[in-house]
């Protein structure tokens, strides 16, 4: 792509598909049914390419709230959905991803519209993983086993020691904004192979696939009350659901801040949580790398989705003798990552979500100038009616800046330089942080210790961001409690009992 070629911020048009799902009335999906709100309170929602209001979501008031719990709570307790054999859970599970993937188009465009991301970075990202999170889950139904267990203080023979392995029971799951496909479907997928019921609250910003993945729900063949998706706040809505008494787990992914509130909120009744939070990744370069390949991949971990992303390579540790290379390597793709409306089809980002998180970047960005960072690259938003913010990378830093020390959630890297293992382990490692790291190096020992040294819930060598179903993620320190996906993702959602019978 040429550097000069100008940026059309003019979003495009709208399908008719994607016209007519956002004509809809607002309503909540329980019980299987669209229905309307105890009251008449909406929040809008935005096209972030070009800041207008699309459509509108119902507020869920609290009669709402304990309606969906309701409808879950039901469900689970007559065993309507807990109680079918588990090849009718595996199939009915894999029923929902095979519609999802028959809609693929449809909710790469709606996700687009609704969080800004390219359309195209949707379409091979966030549709493709959230039919995987489905279907990797829906084989784990019929592998739910206990195991018998032979007592330590009794004779063999006189008692008969066995485990059973049963769902938690009705699951409260709050979504972010960032990737509200998948991770919708990234809750849902372990919660429904375990056997238990949902309400499953997307973001207030930007809820659209989630409801227009309820279609597909009762298309598919749950049965009703099994998954229920209201809209609303967090602060009303997901309070509510949080503190509700006949929730038994949690499950959010979102801030620090508002994750260390809801475990606060749970405590009261003893619930299962599981919190994905927030992150400030390293990403340490060796000397000893190809920095024309490993630049574009540095480049990639922090500007990918424009750099919302709790796991974005956001500060850049190069190795002092390369580190200008690295620097120059970076800026280089700056056009690549340039900032475009969803919908063009060259978009590689698209913009921020919203105007406040539009502000929350540019004032990180000026509060690292006036710390006395230099700008290396970007550092400014482009004149558009969308909330666009250039590419953008922070040198001259230092570990008490607030762009080095809080998570900006935006596309800017602070670099710094490093000589040796350990200091830039100590440096990785200096944060309350502690979701995900990348490694650069040829060296495999390298490779293997700072894995080792580096206090983070994933390391990834030669690569950053590389998510699979089958492998847990989450988080050390102030990133999270727990792990989803994996064995250990179907487990958040268990409880575990052991039944002695005397002989």
């Amino acid at each position: 792509m040429n550097d000069m070629t100008p940026i059309d911020y003019q979003q495009s048009a709208y399908s008719m598909a994607a016209k007519t799902f956002l004509s809809r009335a607002p309503k909540l999906f329980i019980d299987n049914e669209w229905t309307a709100s105890s009251h008449d309170a909406t929040i809008g929602v935005e096209d972030p390419s070009s800041g207008r209001e699309i459509c509108r979501i119902v507020d869920a008031s609290d009669r709402d709230v304990d309606r969906a719990v309701a409808a879950a709570r039901t469900a689970f307790d007559d065993g309507r959905w807990t109680g079918l054999p588990p090849i009718r859970r595996e199939r009915i599970i894999n029923r929902l991803a095979d519609l999802l993937e028959a809609h693929a188009d449809e909710f790469a465009e709606i996700e687009a519209i609704d969080n800004g991301k390219p359309k195209g970075m949707a379409a091979a990202v966030d549709v493709p993983g959230a039919i995987s999170q489905l279907r990797f889950m829906a084989g784990w139904a019929s592998k739910l086993n206990g195991e018998v267990i032979q007592p330590y203080t009794m004779p063999t023979g006189a008692v008969f020691g066995y485990t059973l392995r049963e769902p938690v029971g009705v699951a409260a799951q709050i979504v972010p904004w960032n990737f509200p496909l998948l991770m919708a479907c990234l809750k849902i997928a372990p919660a429904l192979a375990a056997g238990c019921t949902l309400v499953l609250k997307p973001a207030e910003q930007t809820p659209l696939t989630a409801l227009r993945l309820a279609d597909l729900v009762a298309e598919a063949g749950f049965p009703a009350g099994v998954i229920n998706i209201i809209t609303g706040y967090g602060h009303t809505a997901g309070d509510r659901m949080v503190k509700h008494p006949d929730v038994d787990k949690v499950a959010f992914t979102g801030s620090t801040e508002i994750g260390k509130l809801i475990n606060r909120n749970a405590t009261d009744t003893l619930k299962h949580v599981t919190l994905e939070l927030g992150g400030k990744s390293p990403v340490v370069i060796m000397p000893d790398v190809d920095v024309a390949q490993v630049a574009p991949g540095a480049a990639g971990a922090i500007f990918f989705n424009s750099g919302q992303v709790c796991i974005a390579g956001s500060r850049l540790f190069a190795h002092r003798s390369i580190f200008d290379q690295v620097i120059e390597g970076v800026a280089a793709t700056a056009p690549f990552w340039a900032p475009r409306p969803s919908l063009d089809p060259q978009a590689h980002a698209g913009p921020l979500v919203s105007k406040e998180q539009f502000d929350r970047v540019m004032g990180y960005i000026e509060a690292g100038k006036r710390d006395g960072a230099s700008v290396a690259m970007g550092g400014d938003a482009p004149v558009a009616d969308g909330y666009y913010v250039n590419p953008t990378v922070l040198v001259d830093v230092n570990p008490q800046m607030s762009v080095v020390r809080e998570e900006i959630f935006g596309p800017v890297v602070v670099a710094q330089r490093f000589d040796d293992l350990d200091e830039v382990a100590k440096a990785a490692n200096d944060t309350c942080f502690g979701l995900g790291a990348g490694v650069w190096t040829k060296d495999v020992a390298v490779m293997h210790k700072l894995a080792a040294k580096i206090k983070s819930g994933t390391v990834w060598g030669n690569c950053h961001a590389v998510i699979d179903a089958a492998l847990p993620f989450g988080g050390f320190k102030e990133s999270g409690i727990g792990r989803e996906q994996g064995r250990q993702g179907i487990e958040a959602y268990l409880e575990t009992k052991s039944v002695i019978i005397q002989l």
